[in-house]
């Protein structure tokens, strides 16, 4: 068994795709339009989709927004160098919630960027001292 997709509900599908793809670096799969059900999908990540883990962004039609609720916490991806990713999101445009830095009561480096329909990623620097 494996983990093959995180589902998220976004309000604008080609704004989540480019920030997916040029902000933070993950290929776009492929996506399907299925207008009789009123949706539109892409499927993005890092790799190859076979087997690794992606994450499908569904457009719902006519639903511009969505109450991310208190359950959600944040998608989880490996960096090199939290901090220097954090100055090439900030310099495509998008938000960092949290400057890289040790996570409270720990050494590991973590930061937190946002997408633009507000899920929060956290970055982990994966670097080895």
């Amino acid at each position: 068994m494996r983990v093959l997709h995180t589902m998220l509900r976004v309000g604008d599908l080609p704004r989540s795709i480019d920030f997916y793809t040029r902000v933070m670096g993950m290929q776009l799969f492929r996506t399907n339009d299925r207008p009789e059900q009123k949706y539109s999908l892409a499927f993005v990540g890092y790799g190859d989709e076979q087997s690794g883990a992606t994450i499908e962004l569904t457009y719902n039609y006519g639903v511009m927004s969505y109450d991310i609720g208190a359950g959600f916490g944040h998608i989880a991806i490996a960096v090199d160098n939290a901090a220097a990713t954090c100055d090439a999101v900030r310099a495509a445009g998008a938000t960092v919630t949290r400057e890289a830095g040790p996570v409270k009561g720990g050494t590991t480096v973590i930061a937190f960027v946002q997408d633009p329909d507000g899920y929060k990623i956290e970055l982990i620097d994966s670097k080895k001292s």
